[in-house]
């Protein structure tokens, strides 16, 4: 959908639909009084017959108005105006587009910019608008051989915008966000592949595919190269499948002269559990192990299309954790490529084994900052469910301006203590490390396993579990932290002019 810009008359605007606000007590926003004026008090008529159910969010479809040239008005309830949050906001936007997906139209005009608020101004308001509208509208039929159910997408939304002064600033904000929806819409599009259609192989030529697409520098090494560079944690999950192994390096380099952020995601293309098998029900979902490898390449793409003055690098360590007479065993011990050796309790918890290689490997682009991304734990689900991803961290100020970016980008975290009276539990008696903390605090015994390989660095480890996909029968990806990181990556660049 292609999203603009313009000061509309509304009395003669010809879109498919027009969309304005109503508040508590039967206040109508400025648009909709002036609506109202012209159609000798439709709107109120409809409001006094109680059509409309005052819950924030509700709309009603009115056709034909009198006096305006527009064929559809979607009037939408807005709740109390002076108390009106970001998260009503985003609650509207939502309800909003599921009513227009309901429409075959081409053209919308909003002038839900009436709407005024202290803690999302203009902007903000936008960026999340079309961030919204877009994951509405998103459908992965890829596989689908009957389409005639397709949804037709609107090709123009127009956000109405009476003060030119600003038109500049919501330009580029409309060409920022639709860019992080580009790149949120490839982050999806990989994960809800089938694992049998998105192998490390696939996932790897994928990359190959964005690189040569946008510019960007790849290296990707194979099996030998991965025993070559001693990478034992990844090479011990891969052990038990017959997908070959891919490791990738993706690399933009927008800035000269800057030390990279670089970036970690895991990439287990289907996680079984291998020998410590997972409950079958619901296995299908583990399709979704390697979404944070997606997100990598999602963000990347984004950064890429916006052409941020920033380096970046992208590590994706790819595999399946499949059983097998050659999988990794409960009691193994391995050798990452740290040089630390690693007490195998669970196969399950595979995750962990790989990011610690990819972490370690991280070392050679002297990062500014590394954050890895991971569906690392189910107890990240228990503690936080699917609202909040988890955020841990070695620096105070890393974590800081993550969690900054999540609340401007609303890809919220939520921060989980890395204290030392953790780090006992995952101490063996054979080996360095275990690879599962006794005891409860499973998240951050994960990621007090990851700490063990980030000393040298600024890190901070992102637990998307519960919040990289939505399960049950209309399960899909979400595409997060893509909104969260690229904000991050933003703020940096403002940051450094």
């Amino acid at each position: 959908m292609q999203y603009s810009i313009d000061s509309i008359d509304l009395i003669k605007q010809t879109s498919d639909c027009l969309i304005v606000s109503t508040f508590q007590g039967k206040r109508l926003s400025q648009s909709a009084q002036l609506l109202d004026k012209h159609s000798q008090g439709y709107i109120h008529k409809i409001l006094d017959k109680g059509d409309l159910i005052e819950e924030c969010g509700k709309s009603i479809l009115l056709y034909n108005v009198p006096g305006i040239s527009a064929s559809r008005v979607l009037l939408v309830y807005c709740g109390e105006e002076s108390n009106l949050s970001v998260i009503d906001f985003r609650k509207i936007i939502s309800c909003m587009a599921c009513a227009l997906k309901a429409l075959q139209i081409d053209e919308i005009t909003s002038f839900l910019t009436d709407i005024s608020m202290k803690a999302c101004d203009l902007d903000k308001q936008i960026r999340q608008s079309i961030e919204l509208i877009e994951d509405c509208f998103y459908c992965f039929d890829e596989l689908k051989t009957d389409k005639k159910n397709k949804i037709s997408l609107p090709k123009r939304f127009i956000f109405n915008f009476p003060n030119s002064r600003e038109s500049t600033k919501a330009t580029e904000t409309i060409k920022q966000a639709t860019a992080i929806t580009h790149g949120i819409k490839l982050t999806k599009d990989l994960a809800n592949l089938p694992a049998n259609l998105c192998t490390p192989s696939i996932m790897a030529e994928q990359a190959k595919k964005l690189a040569n697409d946008t510019g960007l520098t790849i290296n990707i090494l194979d099996e030998a190269a991965i025993k070559k560079e001693g990478m034992g944690g990844l090479l011990a999950v891969t052990q038990g499948s017959e997908a070959p192994v891919k490791f990738v390096i993706l690399e933009y380099q927008g800035a000269l002269g800057q030390q990279p952020v670089v970036l970690v995601g895991k990439g287990v293309t289907f996680d079984s559990g291998g020998i410590c098998l997972k409950p079958a029900a619901g296995m299908e979902e583990m399709k979704y192990d390697m979404s944070g490898a997606a997100s990598v390449m999602g963000i990347l793409k984004v950064i890429a299309e916006l052409k941020l003055p920033i380096h970046v690098v992208g590590i994706m360590p790819l595999t399946e954790n499949l059983p097998s007479g050659t999988a990794v065993k409960p009691g193994d011990v391995i050798k990452t490529l740290s040089g630390l050796n690693v007490e195998v309790i669970n196969t399950d918890a595979e995750g962990r084994l790989i990011l610690a290689d990819a972490l370690t490997y991280s070392e050679r682009f002297n990062p500014d900052v590394v954050i890895d991304m991971a569906t690392l734990t189910g107890a990240i689900i228990v503690a936080l469910g699917a609202v909040a991803t988890g955020m841990m961290s070695n620096s105070m100020e890393l974590a800081l301006e993550i969690e900054k970016a999540g609340q401007q980008s609303q890809d919220r975290v939520w921060p989980l203590p890395l204290w030392d009276e953790y780090q006992p539990q995952i101490d063996s008696n054979v080996a360095d490390i275990s690879n599962v903390g006794m005891g409860g605090g499973k998240s951050i015994t994960a990621a007090c396993f990851l700490s063990r390989f980030t000393k040298k660095l600024n890190w901070a480890h992102l637990d998307i579990a519960g919040t990289a996909w939505k399960s049950g029968p209309e399960k899909t990806a979400t595409g997060r932290p893509v909104s969260l990181i690229v904000q991050f990556l933003l703020n940096r660049c403002k940051n450094k002019k």
